[in-house]
């Protein structure tokens, strides 16, 4: 097209030789041929460079926007065309990017993906089309919104940066309304998330974090707020770790605080629970928070064709979150023994949590987990006294092939543990004497998802406790439970619970037995991305 047009240029002003032509008309002729060559050249290069100058200003047109009645992207003037040329014909485009982007009349800018005008060449590259996530906006200063109708409520809430910057915020809000036989309701539950007494109870509300700190590590948070018998706030920091996110051999750190690997429900966040309090043996021998604590875990998955790791963790194991360990009970008493509450000598005065777990898939339905776990460590009763906690657990769960939103399936979930405490004779070596507790406990739970959203559990539990020769400790009694429930998620971020308990307390040298009834409703809902659990 520039070649005609330069060459009606030339040959406009350029008179048609005649036969009787000489040699000198001859020259002048060549002489204009080889002129309108290097226009023609000219033309082209101004071209490319035009072009060049075009797709830069396409990429940076997105950001920096034109001034009203400002100059353009570049200050290279685009080529006319020649008063005596006439534009030819187009030939339809078939890109699809460019037929989008064609402007819909004569001085109409052309419009991108993003409904923005553009005014340039029409690309289909998303990096030039879209905004990149994350990025300010050149007019407000502010992150963009994003509108995209097929995001999900629990996506990501994308602080800063794209790729792996990004933070998951939610609040998970846990209440229950409770009944009883006895009174003395804070003494039959065992765990301290579970409802301490008659009537409403907000035993959980819990703000969580997680996210990617860079390539190399992702952080998590729960902070986790609770209210007494007396309506006074408690606040603890449930977890606060980072862990690695792309070591070889598969290996994996974490470090910070954290609830121990062991067995299937210490781990577990109230909020997840099948059930709306703590199995019996769960908060006897690990404690009312669990075993938890500032330390730092490795675990490695094995190269074995079904899925098998293996973790080991050290933590301080100190206070309440290290009940069976460094805890110096309430005012110094523990077991009904004086508590030495001393600082750390060595190794051998963390907690040492191994642990070997192994996966299989039955069918394509059908799944096992079973592991082992162990906890070793120095507790406060005596200058050597030292405990060791051994667990063993179960789980299997069958999902229908043609399953819809996960349901129906059925889960059966078990776990076992046995406690050696060796219950020092105190700092001043007085009265009580040493003696030393064989504990042990289980129980057992099956969950049935039998239509969408309606899940009926069955849980059994049984504890048994050795009797003390020389102090009456009311945590010392053996007993047993059985619970039903049943639990409605109308959505994933919300769920009702209604839940009965009957509990058998067994007589010992200072206590009765005595059976107690319990009924809880229990009700939740989260707000924000909640970030998925193990499984």
């Amino acid at each position: 097209m520039l070649v005609v047009i330069a060459s009606h240029h030339v040959l406009a002003q350029t008179p048609t030789p005649t036969a009787s032509g000489t040699a000198s008309d001859v020259a002048a002729l060549r002489q204009q041929v080889e002129t309108l060559t290097e226009v023609v050249k000219a033309l082209q290069q101004q071209v490319k460079d035009q072009q060049t100058l075009l797709e830069k200003a396409n990429i940076a047109g997105n950001q920096l926007p034109q001034s009203e009645g400002g100059p353009s992207v570049t200050s290279e003037p685009v080529p006319t065309p020649l008063p005596s040329a006439s534009v030819p014909q187009a030939f339809p485009p078939t890109d699809s990017s460019a037929v989008a982007n064609a402007p819909s009349a004569s001085g109409t800018p052309a419009v991108n993906a993003n409904g923005t005008a553009t005014g340039q060449f029409p690309t289909t590259d998303e990096s030039v089309v879209a905004t990149p996530a994350g990025a300010i906006s050149s007019t407000t200063g502010a992150p963009p919104t994003q509108t995209s109708t097929g995001s999900s409520l629990t996506q990501p809430i994308t602080i800063a940066g794209g790729g792996k910057n990004y933070m998951n915020i939610s609040f998970d809000g846990m209440f229950a309304l409770a009944g009883s036989s006895a009174r003395d309701l804070s003494h039959i539950e065992v765990g301290d998330h579970d409802p301490q007494q008659r009537g409403f109870n907000a035993r959980n509300i819990e703000l969580a974090f997680d996210g990617a700190v860079d390539p190399y590590f992702e952080g998590f948070a729960n902070i986790v707020f609770k209210l007494d018998n007396d309506n006074e706030t408690e606040v603890e920091v449930e977890e606060a770790f980072m862990q690695t996110t792309n070591l070889p051999f598969g290996l994996q750190l974490k470090g910070g605080q954290f609830f121990a690997a062991f067995g299937r429900l210490n781990p577990m966040h109230p909020h997840v629970w099948d059930f709306a309090d703590d199995a019996l043996v769960h908060g006897r021998l690990l404690g009312p928070d669990g075993l938890r604590g500032v330390g730092a875990q490795i675990s490695w998955t094995l190269p074995t064709p079904w899925y098998s790791q293996l973790i080991l963790a050290s933590q301080n194991g100190r206070g309440g979150t290290g009940f069976s360990f460094r805890n110096p009970g309430d005012n110094g008493i523990f077991f009904g023994r004086e508590t030495t509450d001393r600082e750390v000598r060595g190794l051998q005065d963390f907690v040492w949590i191994p642990r070997w777990e192994n996966s299989v898939d039955l069918s394509p339905t059908q799944v096992v987990l079973a592991g082992v776990s162990g906890a070793f460590g120095s507790n406060e009763t005596g200058a050597n006294a030292r405990t060791q906690i051994y667990g063993g657990d179960l789980f299997y769960k069958w999902k229908s092939a043609h399953a819809e939103g996960g349901f129906p399936f059925v889960k059966w979930q078990t776990e076992a543990m046995y406690r050696r405490f060796q219950a020092g004779r105190g700092v001043d070596e007085s009265f009580p004497v040493a003696e030393t507790f064989h504990d042990w406990g289980l129980y057992s739970q099956v969950l049935w998802g039998f239509r969408k959203g309606w899940v009926a559990g069955l849980r059994g539990d049984y504890l048994h406790m050795q009797n003390s020769r020389f102090t009456d400790d009311e945590d010392r009694q053996s007993r047993s439970r059985i619970s039903a429930n049943l639990s409605w998620y109308p959505t994933e971020f919300s769920k009702l619970r209604l839940q009965y308990n009957h509990d058998f307390l067994e007589s010992n040298s200072f206590l009765a037995d005595r059976e107690v009834d319990s009924v809880f409703l229990q009700f939740e809902f989260i707000l924000g991305a909640h970030g998925a659990h193990k499984f």
